[in-house]
């Protein structure tokens, strides 16, 4: 099962490298990783997308709260909350209908054509990633060129969480 765990973490450089080499050295793949300042520039937000078991995910978060740049650490996937991610795909034309088909496409799933070249349209859609995989596989028959794909990044709706408490404050 896929686990999306949000971590404020102090804006500083090296954090990211030490997070994710923790990852690496216990062989806890990251699915998806992105990471952004938040409202107070001395904290970035991460929002990491893990794949493993219950036991997976509390060794993961009990490995993060060992860091010292880790303020918190929250599991989303058992909360109500948002997700969005952005893709660019670029997708070639072949046949003079195409174009006409991928612009179709683009509007029905609500993407942006963000660029028409005479051989290839580039494809800009936000949002959650079953959209965004359905958007991909739909485009897949005329011939995708690239994809760029951002991670994911959410966003608990619980309005009294910023992030959650980690066993750092709760042995306090």
């Amino acid at each position: 099962m896929k686990h999306t765990i949000s971590a404020l973490v102090e804006n500083h450089s090296g954090v990211l490298s030490r997070i994710s080499g923790l990852f690496s050295a216990r062989g806890f793949n990251i699915d998806s990783l992105t990471v952004g300042e938040t409202e107070d520039p001395t904290v970035s937000r991460m929002t990491i997308v893990v794949d493993g078991d219950e036991r997976t995910l509390e060794q993961v978060k009990k490995q993060l709260n060992k860091l010292i740049d880790v303020i918190t650490v929250q599991d989303l996937t058992k909360s109500r909350f948002i997700d969005r991610e952005l893709i660019l795909i670029k997708v070639g034309i072949q046949a003079p209908n195409d174009r006409a088909q991928i612009i179709e496409i683009a509007d029905t799933m609500k993407a942006d054509v963000a660029d028409l070249g005479i051989d290839t349209i580039t494809v800009e859609a936000t949002g959650e990633t079953q959209k965004i995989d359905n958007l991909v596989e739909l485009l897949r028959q005329f011939g995708i060129k690239e994809i760029v794909r951002t991670g994911k990044i959410a966003m608990s709706l619980d309005p009294k969480e910023k992030g959650s408490k980690t066993s750092k404050e709760e042995e306090e």
